[in-house]
């Protein structure tokens, strides 16, 4: 091993343990085989799955954001969750658990690098790795309450209250465009401009080019209320 490789592999465990300290008390044989996962790097608006694919590995992200969504019959979609540094995909979880292909799609964000776990080691994890399971099954539940949630607003919430709460969540800077918000809320582009423009004219937030500021979270935050 040449000390290039040698400064790359410390430096891939020094970023994993920091991300994953679930890890931090692993015996160094499993350590090793985690750095030697296949480490992979995706720019900005490239998909790491499509739906109805097989999935070949469980994914942790070490650094960048994941955007985890599924194809509406209309062309839109609709944002199930994220996954952010220090997570897992429990899609990608459930499809090697299931032997099922994905239902959904990835797309990175941000750009992004994880390490992506081979099958058989993501199951021998469960198996034998406390912490690892208890991960695992954190997270499910976690994201179970988080996709509960966004089907009881998009059934019981009108849409600018949907808004408001995304803006507060992604906020105080929501770089993003119009088009975005409405993907990730499931509507059109038109309505959610229209919204963001009664919004602005409330003194609530100031709009900008493929950007929204917060000014007042407060009264976005008594708008979004129930």
């Amino acid at each position: 091993m040449t000390t290039g490789m040698a400064g790359d592999v410390a430096a891939l465990r020094a970023l994993l343990l920091a991300r994953f300290p679930i890890f931090a008390q692993s015996p160094a044989p499993l350590l090793g085989e985690l750095t030697q996962a296949a480490a992979r790097r995706v720019a900005a608006g490239g998909v790491l799955f499509e739906a109805n694919t097989p999935c070949s590995g469980f994914p942790l992200v070490l650094d960048g954001s994941v955007r985890v969504c599924k194809a509406m019959p209309n062309g839109r979609e609709l944002v199930l969750y994220r996954v952010s540094p220090g997570e897992g995909c429990i899609l990608s979880g459930a499809c090697l658990l299931g032997n099922v292909d994905y239902a959904a799609r990835g797309v990175a964000e941000t750009d992004v690098t994880l390490l992506g776990l081979a099958p058989n080691l993501f199951n021998r994890l469960l198996v034998e790795h406390e912490p690892f399971r208890r991960f695992v099954f954190d997270m499910f539940g976690t994201r179970l309450a988080e996709i509960m949630q966004a089907v009881e607003d998009i059934a019981f919430r009108r849409l600018d209250q949907r808004l408001a709460q995304l803006l507060i969540q992604r906020g105080p800077v929501v770089n993003a465009t119009h088009q975005n918000l409405a993907d990730e809320l499931g509507t059109v582009r038109e309505v959610v401009s229209r919204l963001l423009r009664g919004f602005e004219e409330r003194g609530w937030v100031r709009l900008e080019r493929e950007r929204v500021t917060v000014i007042d979270p407060r009264a976005l935050a008594t708008f979004a209320r129930p």
